[in-house]
C-alpha cells in the first residue's frame, strides 16, 4: 500500500495503519465473491482505483471536522479509509443494503476502528454531520440534495466525482456552497476529483 502511495506522492501510512488497509482489502476480495460490493475484481486494481483514491480523499478533508457520514458507503469506500486515517474523525457509513451493511459491521469488527454503521437509507438518520462525503452513489444529484439536509451549518460537502458530473452536482448542491478552488485531482486518473464545498448558508 505503501509503495503505492509512495508513486502517487501521498505521505506513507504509520505500518500499522497500512495493515488495516491490507485487512480491508482482503475482506472485500473476499466478500466480492458473493456481494457486488465493487466491479474491480483484482487486488491491484482495487488498491490503485478504490483504496488510494479513498486515502488521497482523507488526507484532503478540511481540518477541525469532528464528525462525518459516508453517504451510500457500499464497500466502506471512502468511510474506512477516512476513518484509518483520520481518527480524530467520528465515522459513519450508512449503507441501505443489508448484505453490504453487513459487510461493514465485520469489517469494523475486524479492523477494530470505532466507525458506526446506519444500515438503511441515509435520508432517514436524525442528526446532522460536519461533512458529508458521496462517491459512487446512485442518482448523485438527488442524493446531492438528500445529503445537504443532513449537513450542519458551515459543513462541508465533499463529492467524489468526474469532470463530466461535477457542474450538474454543484447545480444539485445550490448557491448556498461556496467551493474550494482547485478541486483536487485523483491520483491514477485523468478524469476523477475531489470537489469540496463549505455551506455558507443553514438555509435549504
Amino acid at each position: 500500500m505503501n509503495a503505492l502511495l509512495a508513486q502517487d506522492g501521498i505521505v506513507p501510512l504509520a505500518d500499522e495503519i497500512a495493515a488495516q488497509f491490507e485487512a480491508h482489502l482482503s475482506l472485500i476480495l473476499r466478500w466480492n465473491t458473493r456481494l457486488n460490493l465493487t466491479s474491480l475484481r483484482s487486488e491491484e486494481s482495487i488498491l490503485s482505483n478504490h483504496l488510494a483514491e479513498s486515502v488521497a480523499c482523507a488526507m484532503a478533508l478540511p481540518k477541525g471536522i469532528v464528525s462525518l457520514l459516508d453517504f451510500g458507503s457500499g464497500a466502506g469506500l471512502p468511510g474506512i479509509p477516512i476513518a484509518l486515517c483520520r481518527p480524530e474523525i467520528s465515522v459513519t457509513l450508512a449503507e441501505s443494503q443489508g448484505k453490504k451493511a453487513a459487510f461493514l459491521q465485520e469489517a469494523i469488527r475486524v479492523l477494530g476502528i470505532p466507525a458506526k454503521v446506519h444500515a438503511g437509507r441515509a435520508e432517514t438518520l436524525r442528526t446532522v454531520f460536519d461533512c458529508v462525503v458521496l462517491r459512487a452513489v446512485d442518482k448523485m444529484p438527488r442524493a446531492v440534495a438528500a445529503a445537504i439536509r443532513l449537513l450542519a451549518p458551515r459543513g462541508w460537502l465533499a463529492l467524489m466525482t468526474t469532470d463530466a458530473d461535477l457542474a450538474s452536482l454543484q447545480t444539485a448542491a445550490g448557491a448556498q456552497f461556496s467551493w474550494a478552488e482547485p478541486v483536487i485531482r485523483m491520483p491514477r486518473s485523468e478524469s476523477r476529483l475531489l470537489a469540496v464545498g463549505q455551506r455558507i448558508s443553514s438555509r435549504a
